[in-house]
């Protein structure tokens, strides 16, 4: 009858470290499920494992608390069994030893929780965890149906609890989740492709692409535009040769009609496909106000995305940027959107120069490239400042309105604007310094910017690539 008892025992103690492992099994592969992977699941397969996995991650909250009620209930229990059916195996064998059967009872009950626990530990919660980490769908999907059942029965005891808790949490001023945040930041995403292509698992051009992407929402209509000091416009009383001519001499399609020069008093957009609609013969007599289509206005402020949408309504595909104050700040157009992303664009019209170029050990940059634009290009980080282009940065090293020739060491991103910017990987390494020279002015505007990279011992080799 004892040798019965101790083996139902046994049986019990192994049955009951396999119930823990299922419950922390469930626990730990529902928490490292994604959504979209259990989305995928049940789009592919559809079975009734599937939705139940579904349905258990959407009331994570409550099955984490069904999985721990059932944890506590299964290692009380072995703990139980475990410590008399495993200490009075050890006790004879002690006395036998010549032990007294108090130092026996003792010596006995020692082994016998450390041997409990280990294999607790073990086989109840190490490789149930390790299992659910590696393969959660596969985990969650095993562990679903009983998972569920326990919950059903034991509903009350678990909303009695859970409730208890989220009480407690509620106090102390936050919301208790039913589900784990699933979608990724921008700022998280953007690390992650930079790490995935560091490692190689996606090459760079692929990286860089999905990078932009991912930033291009972060940036206003003040970032995206065509600076007004750069736009080409016509005059309201300019005509139809002279938009054709204009069209010939940029190498633009549209053109701003304006008054006076100003782009403050706009009266519309022209396209140069409009002039194909006027006669050879009047040409000369009518005027682009004339053909001129009225163009949308939109705050500095708004967002890339919204930008986007508001251009792509248009079928100009072209808008005026407005400063807080109520001028025109630019234009920003198509193009400028799709280069955005893309780097970039040139055609058999195009005549401007690229924004970054290799030149020696160093860089020729365009006075208007934007200093974040700029850390993509070399891996110099601006400090923050009343700037936002390299240009402004260079007048605000020199306190003046530049003049060529004039020479700056560009000042380091300070630690505080380091710990303020999160979207932005730490520096790794000694940070380089750069030599800024002004090597060509568009009047009081800096043109053409020199960046050559400088040590305490002399120029040396450039550390970057241009994107």
């Amino acid at each position: 009858m004892e040798t019965l008892l101790l083996v139902a025992s046994l049986i019990g103690f192994v049955a009951l470290t396999l119930g823990t492992a299922l419950f922390v099994a469930a626990e730990f592969s529902l928490t490292a499920l994604e959504r979209s992977t259990i989305a995928d699941d049940v789009a592919t397969r559809g079975d009734r494992r599937a939705r139940q996995v579904e349905r258990a991650h959407k009331t994570l909250s409550f099955q984490l608390s069904g999985a721990q009620l059932g944890i506590t209930i299964t290692t009380l229990i072995t703990g139980y069994i475990a410590e008399p059916v495993l200490s009075g195996l050890f006790h004879e064998p002690l006395t036998n030893l010549g032990l007294s059967s108090s130092a026996a009872s003792g010596v006995s009950l020692a082994l016998a929780l450390i041997i409990a626990t280990s294999l607790s530990m073990v086989l109840g919660e190490l490789i149930p965890k390790n299992l659910a980490i590696a393969k959660p769908l596969a985990v969650a999907r095993a562990t679903s149906g009983p998972i569920t059942l326990f919950s059903a029965v034991f509903r009350w005891a678990i909303n009695g609890l859970n409730g208890s808790a989220n009480w407690i949490v509620r106090r102390l001023g936050i919301e208790p989740a039913e589900e784990l945040r699933s979608a990724r930041s921008p700022q998280e995403l953007v690390s992650l492709v930079r790490n995935s292509a560091r490692e190689g698992s996606i090459d760079e051009d692929t990286a860089a692409l999905v990078d932009r992407s991912l930033k291009f929402g972060e940036l206003t209509a003040e970032d995206l535009m065509t600076p007004r000091v750069t736009v080409d416009s016509l005059d309201r009383d300019d005509n139809i040769r002279d938009l054709v001519m204009a069209s010939s001499r940029t190498g633009h399609s549209r053109f701003p009609v304006v008054i006076d020069g100003d782009l403050d008093d706009l009266v519309g957009v022209v396209h140069i496909k409009q002039a194909f609609t006027v006669a050879p013969e009047r040409l000369a007599d009518t005027t682009v106000e004339s053909i001129a289509r009225p163009v949308p206005r939109v705050p500095a402020s708004l967002d890339g995305d919204a930008l986007m949408a508001r251009i792509r309504a248009d079928g100009m595909e072209l808008c005026v940027v407005i400063d807080e104050y109520g001028g025109a700040a630019g234009i920003v157009t198509t193009e400028d959107l799709i280069e955005e992303i893309l780097g970039d664009v040139t055609d058999e019209h195009d005549r401007e120069r690229a924004d970054v170029a290799v030149d020696g050990d160093g860089f020729l940059c365009s006075g208007l490239l934007r200093t974040d634009e700029l850390f993509d290009a070399i891996g110099y980080r601006a400090p923050e400042g009343s700037f936002d282009t390299l240009g402004g940065l260079v007048m605000f090293c020199l306190g003046r309105i530049a003049e060529v020739g004039d020479s700056v060491e560009l000042p380091h991103r300070s630690v505080h604007d380091e710990d303020d910017d999160e979207s932005e990987e730490p520096t790794v390494g000694a940070e380089v310094t750069w030599r800024a020279v002004v090597t060509q002015m568009d009047g009081r505007r800096i043109d053409v910017v020199s960046l050559r990279p400088v040590h305490d011992d002399g120029p040396a080799s450039a550390v970057g690539v241009p994107r």
